[in-house]
């Protein structure tokens, strides 16, 4: 596995000209960006346009065909990779919260640790009562997911990702299955968790949220950036046309 001393004055998470392809579709066209250690960054754009492979690529879940994607030092795109250590580094929640039906909230939250970690029961369970505290979900630790709303599940599955203690958390359009009224109380678990440090890399529809949150949003159409920036700048000063017929359609 290619390491490279890494330091905290570098980029956490560094993306070079990253091309991906499903078959004959080219997903990823060259996408470059650095992500600073305590930053939060929004991808936003239309729906096929590379948002979910770009995580997906950090998290090693898709692998690329050119580039380079560095996390703390570790080349993601070696063939080398030792994905676990990779993912006790990045934690990632999806757009569906996966959670084990079978298992109550705070086994689900424990299992990773446990199982994965081989860490002893007896801290996992603290540092589970923990999370589900942060993530406001007391009183539920022994509810089964099909008792627990959709946000709720969502927000025991940032607590499962959590449970790693990763440096870097990445978020999959997380609200995109949730109503709306569930909507707000995970929005309100991640600004949380950006207001602590966390490094956070959202895929998001959310656009006020991206705008409230984000450090730097970026915004990609037909797997290229087409435009970034601080929110304030790019809300308000867009120069892309693309970025401008998008931002039209959804604010």
């Amino acid at each position: 596995m290619t390491t490279t001393p890494w330091t905290d004055d570098q980029p956490i998470v560094s993306i070079k000209n990253v091309h991906k392809s499903f078959g004959e579709l080219e997903v990823l066209k060259g996408v470059s960006f650095d992500v600073k250690r305590g930053e939060v960054i929004c991808i936003i754009g239309p729906s096929g346009s590379g948002k979910s492979t770009l995580i997906r690529c950090i998290n090693a879940l898709n692998d690329i065909q050119k580039g380079s994607i560095m996390v703390e030092g570790i080349e993601v795109n070696d063939k080398s990779l030792d994905k676990l250590a990779l993912r006790r580094k990045v934690g990632m929640v999806f757009q569906q919260y996966n959670l084990f039906p079978h298992k109550t909230a705070i086994e689900n939250v424990m299992m990773a640790p446990i199982k994965v970690l081989k860490e002893p029961r007896e801290d996992v369970e603290k540092r589970a009562q923990k999370l589900i505290e942060k993530v406001r979900l007391q009183g539920k630790e022994d509810s089964y997911p099909g008792e627990l709303s959709g946000g709720q599940q969502q927000r025991v599955a940032i607590a499962r990702s959590l449970a790693m203690n990763p440096d870097v958390m990445l978020f999959d359009e997380v609200t995109a299955a949730l109503d709306p009224e569930t909507v707000k109380e995970v929005l309100v678990t991640i600004k949380d968790l950006a207001e602590e440090g966390m490094t956070c890399i959202l895929v998001t529809h959310e656009m006020g949220f991206a705008r409230e949150i984000a450090d730097h949003i970026y915004f990609t159409d037909r797997g290229v950036i087409v435009e970034h920036g601080p929110p304030d700048t790019f809300f308000s000063e867009a120069s892309d046309p693309r970025t401008q017929e998008f931002l039209s359609q959804i604010l």
